[in-house]
């Protein structure tokens, strides 16, 4: 089959998906987009993690503009391996100091149990080799997000760690007393 057969079909795919509609803004703000010349080196010195909440829109809420610090989202906004991995490249080879860590109210993983890991391997066939992160107790969950940066071997700044609470309805943050 010669690769010209492929070109119609291409042709008859709807374009109106939500990516198409995302990558046609992106052109837009191409058009206006100017290089501001700055670092990859975040301004504060912070690194946000966060959960990937489509309610929570960090800039807004903390005041920070483009390059003002590292943002790490992912579900609930738990420390894992993987945040773990993306804050020591953050501290030493970008040169952040601060830690922040922001779960939030009624969060999808309050939800969920590891009985959802095995639902999937029951469904696909093969076990994630990932942990869910469930947790039923928000505050409890920042403070064990505390503790895992303040005792991770490959974190060399951790005395600048701390964990909040944003209120969705609110937008407020409560800070989370790591020793309670």
């Amino acid at each position: 089959m010669s690769t010209s057969a492929h070109h119609p079909a291409e042709a008859a795919l709807p374009r109106d998906t939500v990516t198409d509609r995302l990558v046609e803004a992106n052109l837009r703000y191409a058009a206006g987009f100017q290089d501001p010349g700055m670092d990859a080196r975040p301004v504060l010195r912070v690194a946000v993690v966060a959960c990937m909440d489509a309610r929570i829109d960090l800039h807004d809420a903390l005041g920070l503009e483009l390059g003002d610090c590292h943002t790490i989202r992912n579900a609930g906004g738990v420390v894992t391996d993987d945040v773990i991995r993306s804050l020591t490249i953050s501290q030493r080879a970008l040169g952040t100091r601060s830690v922040i860590l922001i779960h939030h109210t009624n969060c999808g993983l309050e939800s969920l149990t590891e009985d959802f890991r095995h639902e999937l391997e029951d469904e696909v066939g093969q076990r994630p080799p990932w942990a869910v992160e469930a947790f039923r107790d928000v505050d409890q969950d920042v403070r064990q997000s505390m503790q895992r940066v303040r005792t991770s071997p490959f974190l060399p700044h951790t005395d600048d760690v701390r964990g909040f609470v944003f209120d969705v309805t609110s937008g407020l943050l409560r800070e989370i007393n790591p020793a309670v």
